[in-house]
């Protein structure tokens, strides 16, 4: 398993949207489209440029998660498009606890001193995941910043970092 920053080639974003679609589709039955994520075909721009980052996680070659950084003031930075296929999840790998370990590293050495995200209120298992993190639930008006998702009854956290 390797975990790296993006770097932009076609075979990576075709995988990357693969991940994404599987895991709200298949998995969650969000029916969420790409055309409403349109930040996954703008990565450099969308993450890296303004301050944030997103790292791709491989096994083999080939993209097994994800997960993204993205800045929206100088104090805060959501977390994004966090997506590990099944087989990683979990003992022995734990490929998800690995790539909040990088962002949460990330976004303390980059000075943010809150992480906010947006999940479907449907995702019980990323709800506890969060939980147990230390995130706390709070209302769209209570992040304090403004930023796209697709919404889907969605449920909101806030860290403290």
């Amino acid at each position: 398993m390797k975990i790296t920053t993006f770097k932009s080639q076609p075979t990576v974003i075709a995988e990357l949207v693969d991940l994404i679609l599987y895991c709200q589709n298949t998995e969650a039955k969000l029916g969420i489209t790409m055309a409403e994520q349109p930040d996954v075909f703008a990565i450099a721009d969308y993450y890296q440029a303004p301050g944030g980052q997103f790292w791709i996680a491989f096994d083999d070659g080939h993209v097994a998660g994800c997960i993204g950084l993205l800045r929206v003031s100088a104090t805060t930075a959501v977390l994004k498009k966090f997506f590990v296929y099944p087989q990683f999840r979990g003992q022995p790998i734990r490929l998800g606890w690995q790539l909040y370990q990088k962002l949460l590293t990330q976004a303390k050495k980059l000075g943010f001193q809150r992480l906010i995200l947006d999940t479907p209120e449907a995702e019980h298992r990323s709800h506890r995941f969060y939980e147990r993190q230390g995130f706390k639930q709070c209302s769209y008006q209570d992040l304090g910043v403004d930023y796209t998702f697709p919404d889907r009854n969605s449920r909101f956290y806030t860290l403290q970092l």
